[in-house]
């Protein structure tokens, strides 16, 4: 009988032939996609684009994680340091967090002023459907976790010496507001999420399942030889307009 493990390794290895497929013919639709990676700290953003982008082509895939923002784009119309890292025909990026960082820990950790707030969450659905109008494909996609996942997964990060890079002043806020992560959150999902870009749900406390649900949904959503692959679960998989109370509390 075929271990576990050998079994993921074999479905992550046909979604990644399968990305890589897809990946040519968005190149060769000349297509723009970008992908947004939200979720709480530990969920496994970083896990999962590393098994997304392992194969797909260095020149025409980016990873975007951009660091604090300097005094200079501080002062800058907000969503402008990210649309200069916009994808052009034929190119994929990935935002590992994005201009939602505004939603999630500058409201909770009070790094934006109330009103600076309250204005995002008017815009982005503005400045999204912008983009889409100019015909990106826009993927947003939000990683949850339950609140114990979470302890268990800061308290090995601080274990494992390989880990160091993800060790960050703000683990301890993970916990200690994880309401008020949960509020912002919630309020989040509920005004940003449109049809242009609806945000779609994952649950990550199975975290290779929720690697390979992402592949799957991320497909489906690209299109093109994408069409063909397996269905995502949808128990961990699904809009967040249909969470039906199964966001992580």
């Amino acid at each position: 009988m075929a271990r576990k493990s050998d079994k993921y390794q074999a479905e992550l290895e046909r979604l990644q032939i399968l990305l890589v497929e897809t990946q040519a013919w968005t190149i060769d639709k000349g297509r723009k996609t970008v992908i947004v990676f939200e979720g709480r700290d530990t969920a496994g953003k970083d896990g999962a684009i590393k098994r997304i982008t392992e194969h797909m082509a260095l020149r025409q895939t980016r990873v975007v994680a951009l660091p604090k923002p300097t005094d200079r784009e501080t002062s800058q119309w907000y969503f402008q340091r990210y649309v200069t890292h916009l994808p052009a025909a034929g190119e994929t990026v990935l935002f590992n967090r994005s201009w939602y960082n505004r939603a999630g820990v500058e409201r909770v950790m009070g790094f934006c002023e109330p009103g600076q707030y309250a204005r995002f969450l008017e815009d982005a659905p503005h400045f999204e459907r912008m983009l889409a109008d100019g015909g990106l494909k826009i993927i947003k996609l939000w990683l949850d976790i339950s609140r114990a996942e979470q302890a268990e997964r800061l308290a090995s990060r601080v274990a494992d010496p390989l880990k160091r890079f993800k060790v960050s002043s703000l683990d301890a806020e993970a916990q200690d507001r994880w309401d008020d992560y949960t509020a912002a959150r919630d309020r989040m999902l509920d005004q940003t999420d449109h049809p242009a870009a609806p945000w779609t749900v994952v649950a990550t406390d199975r975290k290779k399942t929720a690697r390979l649900n992402i592949m799957r949904y991320i497909l489906k959503a690209i299109g093109g030889p994408g069409e063909a692959g397996p269905e995502p679960d949808p128990g961990v998989v699904f809009p967040a307009a249909k969470s039906d109370g199964r966001l992580a509390a």
